[in-house]
């Protein structure tokens, strides 16, 4: 069976992609990181995901991105809330953080590199997004570029490619994918500022993006909300 490395938050998206991944046919190694974030309940969800769907193996790497701060999710900053579609759209919002999927695909490359595995797969999507420079195709371009010739299994012949399956994906789209497949989104988790009792806070923007996609499906969101 091939094999394949996938990003997994935990989120709708990451969940949706490793879905798709399976039904590929590829034997799937779930990935997810403890980096410090503020919404680290997400790593339960991935956990849920991961054994929900069947994943051969679901590994969480530890790193500390608060080391550097420069973003909501792992610094002393407010995530911003209540703001409007127009706003979200707009600029490069505090919630980036600074170069990370280029750091989750280095290690995602890395396990590939050792499983052996030619395929990662990456949930980003560039139509209901946050405006992340690192959810681009050409992020992705240039990052499948290096991972060819920055290791040895590409420097000897065995190519390496990042697939995003969702890339042109509404978040509407998205959803209705992930039910197709399966998929018990009511495992998953967006939130960037849960309450203490883990619920989603309905303001941030990856709530208001997940709760725009479910009413743009005709779907009723079968998490709880702090607010909504």
């Amino acid at each position: 069976m091939k094999r394949a490395v996938v990003l997994l938050s935990g989120g709708i998206d990451s969940t949706t992609t490793l879905a798709i991944a399976m039904a590929d046919g590829y034997e799937a190694y779930a990935l997810s990181f403890d980096y410090g974030q503020r919404h680290q309940i997400e790593l339960e969800a991935a956990r849920r995901v991961a054994d929900s769907l069947g994943a051969k193996e679901h590994r969480i790497a530890k790193i500390d991105l608060r080391i550097f701060g420069g973003s909501a999710l792992t610094d002393d900053v407010d995530v911003p809330k209540k703001r409007s579609e127009a706003e979200i759209a707009h600029g490069i919002p505090v919630t980036y953080v600074p170069a990370r999927n280029t750091i989750f695909l280095a290690y995602a490359l890395a396990w590939a590199e050792v499983i052996p595995a030619g395929d990662i797969f990456l949930g980003v999507n560039a139509i209901d997004y946050s405006g992340y420079p690192d959810c681009r195709p050409e992020f992705i371009e240039a990052f499948e570029a290096l991972a060819n010739v920055g290791t040895k299994a590409g420097v000897e012949g065995r190519r390496f490619h990042i697939h995003t399956p969702l890339i042109k994906f509404s978040k509407a789209e998205i959803i209705c994918k992930a039910i197709e497949l399966g998929v018990g989104l009511s495992l998953t988790h967006s939130c960037y500022d849960p309450s203490p009792e883990g619920l989603a806070c309905g303001e941030c923007d990856s709530c208001l993006l997940r709760l725009k996609g479910f009413r743009e499906a005709g779907i009723e969101d079968p998490i709880q909300y702090a607010k909504k």
